[in-house]
């Protein structure tokens, strides 16, 4: 849904940010505009902590966009929601706005919990990485698993903390410090700090951040920052974009901020992988034909923090039909299959970015036609690796790629 176009209608519609401190911490304007609200929306937790209510409380649905026609619906009179702390940081104030008028809502923000956590805690907020684990998967904190790094993170319950101090004790980074902040701002605060390879806090409210000072030992899994990650990260059956070629491709395919990528072919799902450690709004489809391998490339996901990559099970080009348009797409396998190519190119947005890998004679040959045809940039990677030979060492040269690069005009 979109918002309607701007209009003389006025701000009916207040999105108030509440504490644990309940009204006594919301500035004036911000009752006011609570008490002018003739329906007022928000989980029970803050309809309890706003009493009394002059209008009527809505809890919210399970999902809670079933409420949003019901809101919409309510244009022009006085409506209010309910939030905690600051409602448009990983709140219900950015989803709204995706479907009112900016000109028609009346914004009264409270500190965030990750503010309130730097302001007990002593750390600068613009140093801190800032997650969300509610309703997202754990393995969305690997990648921020970077020695020295300050990690805030939103739990999704009492169980969070654990459950991350686990994850960070199997991955070498059990000498981390976390702290798990309670209920801020009101009568039931508490605050408590164990390393995460000894855990043992219990008894945690629902209701809590947890606050990681990330340290890490010699073996330390760290996802690092340039492409190319060790091929030992990835289970393979053999079918592996191998880590030089992989960082090159991953060069070529030029990946920028929220776009998406088709990876046919995909094998251990290495490049879309890789893609989507490019930046956390990227995303990836992986394309595999194998069973065996689509679980493979779930596993692998999971392993090094991208666990929403979208495994397509299926052959090319039947499976891509019906994909969002992709902005890059990346083919490692099948690139000898004419009806793949041609499919990938014509699905490609213009402006768009396609690279194709092939090892076979078969599969240059296919790119060097491709590159006759269409254009765009042809060049042979070669790798070699120092191999015991007796008691010496020789290179041992790696079987040779043909990669074929292309943007579509």
């Amino acid at each position: 849904m979109t918002h309607e176009p701007l209009s003389s209608v006025g701000p009916w519609l207040a999105i108030v940010g509440i504490g644990e401190d309940g009204r006594a911490g919301l500035h004036p304007a911000a009752r006011a505009a609570l008490d002018r609200a003739e329906v007022v929306y928000g989980g029970t937790r803050h309809l309890d902590l706003a009493v009394p209510l002059a209008g009527e409380g809505r809890p919210w649905p399970r999902p809670i966009t079933d409420a949003y026609p019901e809101i919409l619906a309510r244009r022009g009179r006085p409506t209010c929601l309910l939030a905690t702390g600051d409602p448009f940081h990983y709140g219900i104030g950015a989803e709204i706005a995706r479907l009112v008028a900016p000109s028609e809502i009346a914004a009264y923000p409270q500190p965030s919990a990750f503010s309130l956590a730097c302001a007990r805690l002593g750390w600068p907020l613009a140093e801190c990485t800032c997650l969300t684990l509610h309703g997202r998967s754990l393995p969305r904190i690997v990648p921020a698993l970077q020695p020295g790094a300050r990690l805030l993170v939103l739990a999704w319950d009492g169980t969070t903390a654990a459950s991350v101090a686990a994850l960070l004790a199997e991955r070498g980074f059990g000498d981390s410090p976390i702290t798990v902040l309670e209920a801020m701002g009101g009568p039931r605060e508490r605050i408590r700090t164990a390393p995460a390879a000894r855990f043992a806090i219990a008894d945690i409210d629902p209701l809590n951040t947890v606050a990681i000072a990330v340290v890490g030992s010699a073996r330390a899994q760290v996802v690092t920052l340039s492409p190319g990650l060790d091929d030992a990260w990835f289970e393979n059956d053999g079918q592996l974009t191998k880590s030089e070629i992989r960082a090159v491709t991953l060069s070529a395919l030029r990946p920028a901020a929220g776009q998406v990528l088709w990876d046919v072919g995909a094998g251990a799902g290495s490049v879309a992988i890789e893609w989507c450690l490019r930046h956390p709004a990227n995303h990836a489809f992986a394309v595999e034909a194998r069973a065996e391998r689509a679980a493979r490339i779930r596993r692998n996901a999971d392993r090094l923090g991208v666990p929403d990559i979208a495994i397509v099970a299926g052959s090319a080009p039947a499976a891509l039909a019906g994909l969002p348009e992709p902005d890059a797409i990346f083919i490692g396998g099948g690139v000898s299959d004419p009806a793949i190519l041609a499919a990938c190119l014509k699905a490609l947005r213009p402006g768009g970015r396609l690279v194709a890998n092939a090892v076979t004679l078969e599969g240059e040959a296919a790119l060097l036609a491709a590159f006759a045809q269409e254009g765009g940039s042809l060049r042979r990677l070669s790798v070699a690796r120092a191999d015991p030979v007796g008691g010496m060492h020789g290179w041992r040269s790696a079987m040779p790629v043909t990669q074929w690069a292309w943007t579509k005009r």
